[in-house]
């Protein structure tokens, strides 16, 4: 159940190709605790990371307290509890450990592996939470509450609207095959300069460009999707791009380090499409079942996103958090959108932020 994956990170937003549109939306539920609006310190993401190192498993998640904003840590067991305490986090008792929570998600894995469902760890409520779209049949969703039923009250499911989808957009931004993704994050390694995007849109052509139909300006090197979705380009155009996230707004936003997005936290998308948009993290260690292969690991939000967004940055002030991997898209102010780790991107490539 734990993240696979816990760094100065800029963005140059010059760059957008064709989008995976998921057809999600968050849970609703009555019993998912209200988050709170601020960004975490930079001292939360180091608890956080502290807390993953001193307790691993022994803990079943970490949160943002909707009314104080401080780190809690969900534990089963005193001794748990006593190692949460010497980290200094605020630690809650709760019914389901770990390995409870991640036992749920190897059976849907195992039995409800459906096409157009995803499910991931909401530590606020100590479950698992489920979202089934719209291509969801009622035999596949009799089949899935059955699995769910069994579990004995660990699983939420929630139906959501849309469908998981492939929005392939024409338009501005990085380009490649005829279509048209966002870029991330500008990072670096051995003096070489690279970005960081979604491996869906990595995987749809060698070449990029700035502009439809425009000159080369990087090469892919990397590309990891389904499983993962993360890909990484080179630039072969000689440009130093700013390691900067593009607000849309005149300005940019310099990005100081890379984290773990935590449940409960606030964040901004900024992508090609919807441009920049705010929501909270509802959800982490999401399994997303596209319907060509699933993707693990990720993390739920609730920002505004569409198609051509894809591989843009998901962020919270200075700290880069992740990847765009998709959305359903916007119901007025609520979206869907989910991110990659980025922290798991810059790990696999080795490169670092600048």
């Amino acid at each position: 159940m734990r993240r696979n994956s816990r760094a100065r990170l800029g963005v140059s937003l010059l760059l957008v190709a064709g989008a995976l549109g998921l057809g999600a939306a968050p849970s609703t539920a009555a019993d998912t605790p209200a988050a709170p609006s601020a960004i975490p310190a930079p001292s939360a993401y180091a608890l956080d990371a502290k807390v993953d190192r001193a307790l691993g498993a022994a803990t079943a998640g970490t949160y943002l307290d909707a009314k104080t904003g401080k780190l809690v840590v969900t534990v089963t067991t005193d001794r748990a509890e006593k190692q949460a305490r010497a980290t200094g986090a605020t630690v809650r008792r709760v019914a389901r450990s770990a390995a409870q929570l991640d036992a749920a998600m190897e059976t849907l894995e195992a039995e409800a592996k459906i096409t157009g469902t995803s499910w991931g760890i909401d530590p606020r409520t100590n479950k698992v939470a489920v979202e089934a779209d719209s291509s969801v049949s009622a035999r596949d969703m009799a089949r899935l509450e059955a699995v769910a039923e069994r579990l004995g009250g660990a699983v939420d499911i929630q139906r959501v609207p849309g469908e998981f989808r492939r929005e392939v957009l024409g338009g501005g931004a990085i380009y490649g095959g005829g279509s048209r993704c966002s870029a991330a994050f500008n990072v670096t390694k051995g003096g070489a300069r690279y970005f960081v995007t979604a491996g869906h849109c990595t995987n749809i052509s060698a070449n990029w460009s700035a502009s439809s139909g425009g000159s080369v300006i990087g090469v892919r090197e990397g590309s990891s999707f389904p499983t993962n979705d993360y890909g990484i380009v080179r630039y072969t155009d000689g440009s130093s791009p700013a390691g900067t996230v593009d607000l849309y707004n005149g300005s940019t936003r310099d990005i100081t380090s890379a984290a773990n997005a935590v449940v409960g936290q606030a964040i901004q998308k900024s992508g090609s499409t919807t441009k920049v948009t705010s929501g909270t993290v509802t959800a982490v260690n999401v399994t997303v079942n596209y319907s060509d292969g699933p993707v693990y690991n990720m993390v739920r939000t609730t920002a505004c996103s569409a198609g051509g967004d894809s591989g843009g940055a998901h962020f919270a002030g200075s700290v880069a958090l992740g990847i765009h991997s998709g959305s359903s898209g916007c119901s007025g102010t609520a979206g869907s959108a989910i991110h990659q780790p980025v922290t798991e991107a810059l790990s696999a490539y080795g490169v670092t932020v600048y």
